[in-house]
């Protein structure tokens, strides 16, 4: 999968449109995925993931001559790190305007929308539920718990490079997923 992504960049860097909806294709699930556990009750009242996933995406796209590959990791790290300083901002911006509760803009759970054909809505109702349910206690956690948590699962790093990131050796890393991962399911289990 490497050896393709690499290529893949290198065709999108040449402007080859197909190759760019591929790596969209391939990334921008668990890019959702990331931003709604990583955005926060904040910017999830205001927000909707998808938008700030596909303007990570765009952000990355453009700079994506510049880009000097250096494995799918690297990609995935500057993909993820663009999405997170997008978040930071939108959260300063919706805390720093206190918009009033008339104006939250309603999030329409995008995550959802394909099951909308196939689902009954009270079977969307109740997934909506779930979904919120885990955002919720996820928000609990602490930061380095969420982060653990979104580089192991959601991103899907190797312990190697979660270690690197957090700044800890890999065993300390493994425990402190473990720890976080147990804390996240007792947080479900007690709000379920």
């Amino acid at each position: 999968m490497a050896d393709d992504t690499s290529r893949l960049i290198e065709s999108a860097q040449r402007g080859d449109e197909l190759a760019l909806e591929t790596l969209l294709g391939r990334y921008l699930p668990g890019l959702r995925a990331f931003v709604r556990l990583r955005a926060g009750p904040t910017v999830r009242a205001h927000e909707s993931a998808s938008d700030i996933a596909q303007s990570a995406c765009r952000e990355v796209l453009q700079n994506l001559a510049s880009f000097k590959y250096g494995g799918e990791a690297g990609f995935k790290h500057w993909l993820y790190a663009t999405a997170l300083r997008k978040l930071q901002k939108r959260d300063e911006h919706w805390r720093a305007q206190k918009r009033e509760a008339a104006r939250v803009v309603a999030n329409d759970d995008a995550l959802l929308e394909l099951y909308r054909n196939v689902s009954s809505p009270s079977r969307r109702a109740m997934a909506k539920e779930e979904l919120e349910r885990i955002e919720r206690a996820f928000d609990e956690l602490g930061e380095e718990e969420r982060e653990v948590i979104t580089l192991a699962r959601i991103v899907g790093l190797p312990h190697k490079e979660i270690a690197e990131a957090l700044g800890k050796t890999e065993g300390a890393t493994r425990v402190l997923l473990h720890r976080a991962l147990a804390k996240l399911a007792e947080k479900l289990d007690l709000g379920g």
